[in-house]
């Protein structure tokens, strides 16, 4: 009788079309489906304009050996099984912004302050930027290692729990709400690293350098994926030279003993 009576609630929330709501965090609040900078508290930085942006703030990735696989069905015969050792290095722990990517390319233009992330940029802009910054792309191997860390997450923030709260996804298709764009960088702390590191699964996926290959490689899914298995680590989309779109973004990684520009 219990199970009659949890199946009759399923129901009726299915039929009544009502859709789970991510919440916003980090200063952030809900404007037209997506999380949007609301007040500049810390880690966040305060801009001569009046507006907010996310630090440049690198994280430290100690060496770690990772053995990646299928870790679940879905990645069978996706995933092939292997042992990676990647080194120390350095990754920033945001999303690079508008802000942050116009300062540097058009200093003149005027930047609304939202804090959200640079999207529509090709894997050969977004590496420049980077190399301006005394950094580069972070390998697919070094974006694993810091979305998995010691554990071997499935997920950045463990291993089940793909909800609305933990990141910016679904928002197209209305599984977490309905959006035209991604979230402010940083609005979903529940779903960082142990590094605290955030967004790395949804709001945008991030460009990644690969040893080889005709493609171009973001990993992470993104505020338009539908499918939780998109966020998971293991999962990659491939691109062809010179795609840009609204949900692709990228974030800098850094040789440990770099300044970071």
């Amino acid at each position: 009788m219990r199970f009659a009576r949890v199946h009759l609630v399923l129901a009726i929330v299915l039929s009544s079309g009502c859709k789970p709501e991510a919440k916003c965090e980090g200063g952030t609040k809900l404007v037209d489906g997506s999380c949007a900078a609301s007040t500049c508290g810390a880690p966040f930085s305060l801009l001569t304009n009046g507006g907010c942006d996310a630090p440049n703030k690198p994280v430290l990735i100690a060496a770690r050996r990772l053995t990646l696989g299928p870790s679940d069905w879905e990645a069978e015969g996706r995933v092939a099984t292997r042992t990676v050792d990647v080194s120390a290095f350095l990754i920033d722990a945001h999303e690079v912004t508008e802000a942050r990517f116009f300062a540097w390319r058009e200093p003149s233009r005027a930047v609304a302050p939202t804090r959200f992330p640079m999207t529509n940029v090709t894997f050969a802009q977004a590496a420049q930027f980077c190399t301006s910054k005394a950094g580069r792309l972070p390998t697919e191997d070094e974006w694993m290692a810091a979305a998995m860390g010691d554990a071997q997450r499935r997920y950045p923030w463990g291993d089940t729990g793909a909800v609305c709260n933990r990141a910016a996804w679904g928002k197209a298709g209305g599984q977490c709400g309905h959006a035209t764009q991604p979230d402010a960088v940083g609005a979903h702390a529940r779903g960082s690293t142990q590094d605290h590191i955030d967004d790395l699964a949804g709001n945008v996926s991030e460009w990644v350098t690969i040893t080889s290959g005709q493609f171009d490689v973001a990993k992470g899914g993104s505020w338009r994926s539908s499918l939780a298995t998109e966020l998971r680590n293991w999962s990659r989309t491939e691109h062809p030279s010179g795609h840009r779109g609204d949900d692709v973004g990228f974030r800098c990684a850094y040789d440990p003993i770099t300044t970071v520009k």
